[in-house]
């Protein structure tokens, strides 16, 4: 797999077909070459896009050629250099004006299909709360967890909350005037919960195993704005003994890597 294509979560734009699906190599390749030019501040040559997506350079260069006719890319005949064109613009024109919690679900669902979880969209508010926006879970799961409407929880609290903490890098004597107001019903140790918090500024997850809810194992993740700062917390949710440890650490990474990708799309730089 290219280069830009292994940034990308499994299954999420990566050419790795989800299940059910085939991926045809072509459009893999112009949806990598477009993604590369999205996240270049200048125009590229095709040279330098061959290189970074890791394709041959007669291919790179028949894609591009056919993306300029379409619209896509803009090619200057001076510079010999591309860069995206209004074309990309026009096809996304009906997303503009979409809620994020709308343009995120799909992610929910994707996340949510074959696993014993409800996954969960949390918006951060600022009078420290996060509040239920969105879940998603796979229909087929006879068994799972059911989460009220517009639940609100404490933005500092279960394992949403750890990533919160992480992303504001609170020094610890803040961490704990904030974790001596939280309630848990099976409360950790601050030792250990600064321990959790930490370990998810360095992760980009965490996890929360039976303490902000009895019987409720939970990994999350938050979405930032491009300063850094949580605006969506994003997390799974299975019952006690469902999903195995190294599962819920699995899925904590994707949760993490899903997070950062609506995020730099969302808040650009």
């Amino acid at each position: 797999m290219s280069p830009v294509a292994d940034a990308w979560p499994a299954g999420a734009g990566t050419g790795e077909a989800q299940p059910g699906t085939r991926s045809v190599g072509a459009v893999v390749q112009a949806v990598c070459i477009l993604r590369h030019l999205a996240a270049q501040e200048a125009p590229s040559g095709v040279t330098a896009v061959a290189r970074a997506t890791g394709l041959n350079t007669s291919t790179c260069f028949n894609i591009l050629r056919t993306l300029a006719a379409e619209g896509l890319v803009v090619f200057d005949g001076e510079a010999k250099t591309y860069r995206l064109g209004f074309g990309i613009l026009e096809l996304s024109t009906s997303l503009l004006g979409a809620s994020p919690v709308d343009l995120i679900r799909p992610e929910l669902e994707r996340l949510a299909h074959g696993r014993p979880v409800v996954v969960c969209l949390w918006h951060v508010t600022g009078n420290d709360r996060v509040v239920l926006a969105d879940r998603v879970c796979d229909p087929r799961t006879m068994v799972r967890v059911e989460m009220a409407p517009d639940i609100r929880l404490p933005s500092f609290a279960a394992a949403v909350g750890r990533c919160v903490a992480a992303a504001w890098k609170l020094p610890d004597a803040e961490l704990r005037r904030r974790f001596d107001g939280l309630r848990w019903q099976n409360p950790p140790a601050f030792e250990d919960y600064l321990a959790d918090v930490r370990r998810a500024e360095m992760e980009g997850y965490a996890l929360d195993l039976g303490q902000m809810f009895v019987g409720l194992d939970t990994a999350a993740a938050v979405i930032a704005d491009h300063r850094g700062h949580p605006r969506f917390g994003m997390s799974a949710i299975s019952i006690h003994g469902q999903m195995p440890r190294a599962d819920l650490d699995a899925l904590g990474a994707e949760l993490r890597d899903v997070a950062r990708r609506i995020g730099a799309a969302l808040f650009p730089r």
